[in-house]
């Protein structure tokens, strides 16, 4: 089954400037205006109209009060025909709750159903989650990527050996960022029976299955045999929609005891999402499959740019194939610069994600967003070659 399903399109728009500076308030508003940024995960194109006008009608609506609690009907059937599209998932509706974002879905499921043990965390990984183990009063431990890999894989012998040392949970982050992995259902088959024979449990952070590039295809872990009683997968339309800041994603939870243990939960468990959230969720999982088909055109053919551009200017600098995201990782180890995105910054006034920030002590990497304009994605790399050479 492949995502985008359709032969309709509705144009990806980008964004000027000064359009951006207004809208990415994170990504553009919080650089210097002579500083390209190309670092948080935001896109630099206009919202998908039908999203668009579906949060404009419910704000003309006053749709700003409290959400409906503890589950949204609409949200979980447009999500679960979704999954069953792009992805040939089965998810029943009722499988499905809203939380405000990927992260808090994350915590709140080690908080109510992982045992007391460390958390396995897979580096470099996803930042904000390098912190969430502790934050439930667990310990991380990690399972890394060699660097001189030819392709980012999970070690499932050091996988292993974690949940034998003790560990319960491993926080699965596939399609991965920012290795912009895909993993195969039997690489995912190899990790369930890891879990499995330790009696552990898997939270799957699965945001960026919309965005999955040709050539590849996501396999939900949800989908695998043997998994439903021991794993909830999170999900958002937020990452490829371009909403994070309407503030909805969904925890998907097959075991009936799973799904128990969080309608039980107090209220306060689960931070509140945003009811405009839910309203663009909807529309994006009903009826933006023609600008999602749009953007994952766009982003393939950036992938290739991005190849193009790295071998006419940066030939030393190595490319983690991109089956998935936007979000590139970029081995710069060879052209000398211990932090390469500070030089980066300095000297090329590109704003770039740092390798530490998603390995602790990790140096010569960056991580790169793609998702811009093909000219902005040339100069990106021009100043790249400039600042590093």
């Amino acid at each position: 089954m492949t995502g985008h399903l359709t032969s309709e399109r509705r144009p990806v728009v980008d964004l000027s400037d000064d359009e951006a500076r207004r809208a990415l308030v994170l990504k553009w508003g919080c650089v210097p205006e002579d500083v390209l940024p190309a670092w948080v995960a935001e896109m630099d194109y206009a919202l998908d109209p039908v999203v668009h006008e579906a949060v404009l009608r419910a704000v003309r609506d006053g749709v700003t009060g409290y959400p409906a609690f503890p589950r949204s009907p609409a949200l979980a059937e447009a999500y679960s025909a979704f999954a069953g599209r792009h992805y040939g998932s089965t998810v029943e509706p009722e499988w499905v709750s809203p939380v405000v974002d990927v992260t808090a879905g994350v915590r709140l499921a080690l908080d109510l159903l992982s045992d007391d043990g460390p958390v396995v965390f897979l580096v470099p990984g996803y930042s904000p989650q390098l912190d969430v183990a502790q934050l439930t009063g667990r310990r991380r431990v990690d399972v890394g990527v060699d660097p001189d890999a030819d392709t980012a894989e999970v070690d499932v012998e050091q996988l292993d050996a974690r949940f034998a040392d003790g560990a319960r949970t491993l926080l699965l982050t596939q399609p991965h960022n920012p290795w912009g992995r895909v993993f195969s259902r039997a690489e995912l088959e190899g990790i369930r029976d890891v879990v499995v024979r330790h009696g552990a449990r898997v939270v799957s952070d699965e945001i960026h299955a919309p965005l999955v590039l040709p050539g590849a295809e996501h396999t939900s872990y949800l989908d695998l045999d043997g998994t439903h009683d021991h794993a909830v997968a999170v999900v958002a339309a937020s990452k490829a929609f371009n909403t994070a800041g309407l503030r909805c994603a969904q925890l998907v939870a097959p075991d009936p005891a799973a799904r128990r243990v969080f309608a039980e939960a107090p209220m306060a468990r689960n931070d509140s999402w945003s009811p405009l959230g839910v309203v663009a969720a909807v529309a994006a999982y009903t009826d933006g499959d023609p600008w999602l088909a749009s953007l994952v055109e766009r982003l393939d053919q950036l992938r290739t740019l991005l190849g193009e551009l790295l071998a006419a200017h940066l030939p030393l600098a190595r490319m983690r194939p991109l089956e998935a995201t936007y979000l590139v990782w970029l081995d710069a180890r060879a052209y000398g610069h211990e932090d390469p995105a500070a030089v980066a910054l300095e000297r090329g006034r590109v704003k770039l994600g740092p390798g530490h920030d998603y390995a602790p002590g990790l140096t010569g990497h960056v991580r790169l967003n793609i998702a811009t304009s093909p000219e902005r994605l040339t100069e990106i790399v021009r100043r790249l070659a400039a600042a590093w050479s």
